[in-house]
């Protein structure tokens, strides 16, 4: 059992939070926990951000600023319950479409019902697949989005090769994601949080305390900022840069296919 972070080689394919497992286990592991806390997913990311991640979305839209032209495509991966496809859609007018894809079928059919109830469906299409083979051809999309979910992918050199495939010269990478605390006693009060209360609130609110630890756990073994900016690098992408939002508690990266 190791709580060492991961590093720029990798590493996140065999650790199950701070479980050592075999390389293929991770997936199905990862599967289990979101088709548990699906229908409470708001829930568990104001548990994990303390209400930030809503602030942290509407930045990352800011900065990806959508196209209000008509055509304009970003795949949203790992999105399965909508929340950055929705704000991508609005921030371009309802022009944009969005292709939410997550490999969680328990995650895509609460975001296919939010989008009905918000009137989005036209410029929505939600698909089932994993982010490590994509379904699509080579230069589909403008954008391509993923918010809290790349730290959940197995091989994460792989998504990112697969973003960067997926990607039409000139389209952007963006990946929120929780990261390390850069700030003194900061990194000690949101330590102290994550792991005395997170797991405890989980259990409360929801029954259900494991699918928390481990999201907790997946947060301190994801690389750090600039070992993360590498592997983007390695993929491909150019003009690799990062924010650091509330202290480094989650980083937006950004890439371009150039």
């Amino acid at each position: 059992m190791s709580q060492q972070r991961t590093g720029a080689h990798g590493g996140m394919e065999t650790s199950f939070g701070f479980q050592d497992i075999s390389d293929g286990e991770k997936q199905s592991r990862v599967n289990d926990v979101f088709h548990r806390v699906a229908k409470r997913y708001d829930v568990m990311n104001d548990l994990m951000s303390g209400g930030m991640h809503r602030v942290w979305k509407d930045s990352m839209i800011a900065w990806l600023s959508p196209s209000r032209t008509a055509n304009w495509k970003v795949l949203d991966v790992a999105g399965g319950t909508g929340d950055i496809a929705f704000r991508i859609v609005e921030a371009s007018g309802r022009n944009a479409h969005a292709t939410v894809l997550d490999i969680n079928g328990s995650m895509l059919g609460v975001g296919r019902d939010r989008a009905e109830k918000k009137g989005l469906a036209e410029n929505l299409e939600f698909v089932e697949a994993n982010a490590e083979e994509l379904p699509f051809a080579d230069v589909s999309f403008d954008a391509y989005t993923i918010a809290f979910g790349i730290r959940n992918v197995p091989h994460i050199d792989r998504a990112l090769a697969e973003a960067f495939r997926v990607l039409k010269p000139g389209g952007r990478f963006m990946c929120l994601e929780f990261s390390e605390v850069e700030l003194p006693i900061l990194d000690k009060v949101y330590d102290a949080w994550s792991f005395n209360a997170i797991p405890k609130i989980g259990k409360a609110v929801t029954g259900d305390a494991d699918s928390y630890q481990y999201l907790v756990e997946s947060i301190r073994k994801f690389p750090r900022q600039a070992d993360f900016g590498e592997m983007i690098r390695k993929a491909g992408f150019e003009r690799v840069t990062w924010r650091n939002f509330t202290g480094g508690v989650a980083a937006l990266h950004s890439g371009w296919k150039l």
